[in-house]
């Protein structure tokens, strides 16, 4: 008995000198999550860090620690998720879309089958500045035009080629296409090196603020007509939108709106992310949705039915474990 009680004194110093604790006080691993965004000024990156913020606040109880990484956007997030080089990712509609069925971007590697939906965010509208030196008003009048389309890896660059496309421009023939970071265009913009950029963002957005601002006059453009409206029609994850023009003081359009189209962020993740890890994300934000909206100006028109809306990939079963319990899903 006696040496029974010292073997076992034994072990617990052997613990306590191996972990600097007791064993009921050895804390669980922590399991790191790096959530891919986009650029800086655009709503991707604050929107991680959003779903991060929340998350964090209980690393403790779910033994999580996210972070947030700036990157080339919705192609580079979906491949990166897919590669494993991600854990999660916030991803345009469109392009989740395409993923999913092997189009555009992954029209060579195929469907990418891990690929798996969390929920939707904000809208996006497909947005369109040009400088009035330009002399461009409507979409049409940007042929001969120097227009950046977005970075390549960029989920707005297939959008502004689609929007190019359906009012008969060739954007490889008709316009000066640059192929920049989002980031970038406002500066160049107003430095008169470019006369327009596209831009697919929630609004407000830091990047319209700032090409809105400076000394050269920037209008946006609507993107509208019977082109567009047939686009529209084709595809499923295109939906009519508008930017609130009051948003940006400096801008010189006298209307209270622009008309445009537009799809949705949504969060995405790998079937190989544990059902736990995906859960406890979801849980989080959907209980603590009120403060999730005050987080971005670009949530204000969120509702949690919305959340589930815009998405084409299976929904990860860790997150519809969660939806099932809250009886958003039946």
């Amino acid at each position: 008995m006696k040496k029974t009680l010292i073997f076992g004194l034994a072990m617990v110093f052997g613990m306590v000198m191996l972990t600097g604790a007791a064993p009921s006080a050895v804390q669980a691993k922590t399991t790191f999550v790096t959530i891919g965004t986009g650029g800086i000024t655009g709503v991707y990156y604050p929107t991680g860090g959003a779903i991060a913020k929340i998350v964090n606040k209980k690393r403790k109880e779910y033994g999580i620690r996210a972070t947030v990484e700036s990157t080339g956007g919705s192609v580079f997030n979906v491949n990166a998720i897919m590669s494993g080089d991600l854990e999660f990712g916030v991803v345009q509609s469109d392009r989740q879309y395409q993923a999913t069925k092997g189009l555009a971007e992954w029209k060579d590697k195929g469907p990418q089958k891990d690929l798996r939906a969390v929920f939707s965010i904000h809208p996006e509208s497909v947005t369109l500045v040009a400088s009035a030196d330009s002399g461009a008003k409507t979409i049409a009048d940007l042929k001969g035009k120097r227009v950046n389309i977005g970075n390549p890896g960029s989920g707005q660059r297939q959008n502004a080629i689609d929007a190019l496309t359906a009012v008969g421009i060739n954007w490889k023939k008709d316009i000066r296409a640059e192929q920049i970071k989002a980031s970038e265009a406002p500066g160049l913009l107003q430095d008169g090196r470019i006369d327009a950029f596209f831009y697919t963002v929630g609004h407000p957005s830091g990047a319209f603020k700032e090409a809105t601002a400076g000394a050269t006059k920037v209008s946006f453009i609507s993107i509208t007509g019977e082109g567009i409206d047939k686009l529209i029609a084709e595809k499923p994850y295109y939906a009519k939108s508008f930017i609130p023009v009051k948003l940006y003081p400096g801008a010189a359009n006298d209307v209270e709106k622009i008309n445009t189209f537009g799809v949705k962020a949504t969060f995405c993740t790998s079937a190989r992310v544990s059902d736990e890890i995906v859960y406890a994300i979801a849980k989080e934000v959907f209980e603590n949705f009120e403060d999730f909206k005050k987080l971005h100006p670009a949530y204000q028109v969120l509702t949690k039915e919305g959340m589930l809306e815009g998405l084409s990939a299976p929904i990860h079963p860790g997150a519809m474990k969660y939806y099932k319990e809250a009886g958003l899903i039946k």
